[in-house]
């Protein structure tokens, strides 16, 4: 028997697999319900009432299981909620999830996991042969501390969740990725001003090329790396110009070296100054900020939105394989323990256009993996025994990805996925030439 932590996305489709593959678990769902983050109902949930999609839903859904036909290519939050629940009913997952249930603690025994949950103050031990840890990487707020004191109010993004909030303040946004820009162009419809202050240059894309999702473009004709990121990045001169043109500091790296913004909206409300370009903050007295380029402003409202931290509060750091200093544990695909086989992370990549579908992918792997190992697979064996060797091994594609907290679980997607698929076509060749039971809610 197996645990699963979690039933956002990451969670629901790694219980698909599990199921899929006959193998016996039990899901832990802090919420009353499945969705996760996309569940703003959820009192866990990170989600604001404006957000949408990121990534066209082409591009994000499972496979086996699209999006409807009349749902934007961009959906709102609302409508992923929907989506992850008719997800669970269609699978049969619900049954399997203890929900309103908190995992307090994992603690490794001789042969398997001891976990600790709680459901409304009552603590419950249960074992598990392995556990599958799923519960995402976006819950946990990375507050960089402001040089100074603030007299107004101070928050992080992950609190926020409506522009009322805003309504006649003086509004400074810190940070410049997805989340800092979306809430800066909420803002400028409430707030008395917006100033948006940025510390690196980023890249900024459109969401929609001639009518159509900007990620539904460049997959037809394959480019060595170089030559795409020259010829995306003068598209995207031509298409948005220089950031440093709405008063942005240009990026001194390559398109693709990190996760760029989805946002023309902000660089549109930049342009007719209703958002302010700011620099780094180097000092804060009472109202008052400072900023490097020797500027000043005087606000009510400054808002962190810079971004989230790992965090596994109920099991040991040193369990993960995560040393002091690195910015994520130290995994072979970012799934496999190098030692233990039954531990597995589950959710923990971020790559531009990976979707949904590419983390399914990445959980029939670890479902084929507990399956086949358990049956001597050859192909399962040799999979533990490069696992301890290439554990913390990066597949990048050749980029240099900046060297930040936030993107050291980031993989080149296309590289990534084809290494989940060949170690996949190993153990399913093997699973057949087996004549193993027919698999169940296939």
């Amino acid at each position: 028997m197996y645990a699963i932590i979690g039933a956002g996305p990451m969670g629901l489709c790694t219980a698909r697999q599990l199921k899929k593959h006959g193998i016996d678990f039990v899901g832990f769902e802090l919420h009353s319900d499945v969705g996760g983050l996309w569940d703003i109902d959820n009192p866990h949930s990170t989600m604001y009432h404006s957000a949408h999609l990121i990534s066209s839903k082409g591009t994000t859904e499972f496979s086996e299981f699209p999006m409807r036909a009349e749902v934007a290519p961009y959906p709102h939050h609302s409508e992923m909620r929907r989506y992850f629940r008719d997800y669970a009913r269609q699978f049969g997952l619900y049954p399997h999830y203890q929900f309103d249930t908190r995992v307090v603690q994992l603690q490794r025994l001789d042969q398997g996991w001891q976990l600790i949950s709680e459901r409304h103050g009552e603590r419950r031990e249960w074992r598990f042969d392995g556990v599958l840890i799923a519960n995402g990487t976006l819950h946990t707020p990375n507050l960089a501390a402001l040089p100074g004191e603030f007299s107004g109010e101070l928050l992080h993004s992950c609190a926020y969740k409506s522009a009322e909030l805003f309504t006649g303040k003086r509004v400074l946004v810190v940070g410049c990725g997805n989340s800092a820009c979306d809430i800066a162009v909420d803002a400028v419809h409430r707030a008395a001003s917006v100033d948006l202050s940025v510390r690196r240059g980023y890249y900024f894309l459109p969401k929609f090329i001639l009518g159509k999702p900007t990620d539904t473009f460049g997959g037809a004709i394959r480019l060595p790396r170089r030559l795409k990121q020259l010829v995306d990045g003068l598209l995207v001169r031509a298409l948005v110009g220089k950031p440093s043109q709405y008063g942005l500091p240009d990026p001194d790296y390559r398109l693709y070296e990190s996760h760029p913004v989805m946002n023309s909206l902000v660089l549109h409300h930049l342009g007719h100054g209703d958002i302010r370009a700011r620099g780094d903050i180097v000092a804060v007295d009472g109202h008052s900020v400072h900023f490097a380029n020797g500027e000043q402003g005087e606000y009510d409202l400054i808002l962190m939105a810079t971004g989230y931290k790992l965090d596994y509060p109920f099991i040991e750091r040193g369990e993960l394989n995560w040393p002091q200093g690195a910015g994520a544990p130290q995994l072979y695909l970012n799934v496999f323990h190098p030692e233990r086989d039954d531990l597995f992370m589950l959710g923990m990549v971020e790559a531009s256009g990976l979707g949904w579908q590419g983390r399914d992918e990445q959980a029939e792997l670890v479902a084929l993996y507990i399956r086949q190992l358990q049956a001597g697979s050859p192909a399962a064996e040799a999979l533990r025994r490069l696992k301890r060797e290439r554990a913390g091994q990066r597949l990048d594609g050749g980029y240099r990805y900046l060297d930040l907290e936030r993107m050291a679980y980031y993989v080149h997607k296309d590289s990534y996925r084809q290494r989940i698929a060949t170690h996949s076509a190993a153990l399913r060749r093997e699973l057949a030439a087996g004549a193993m039971p027919a698999a169940q809610g296939a």
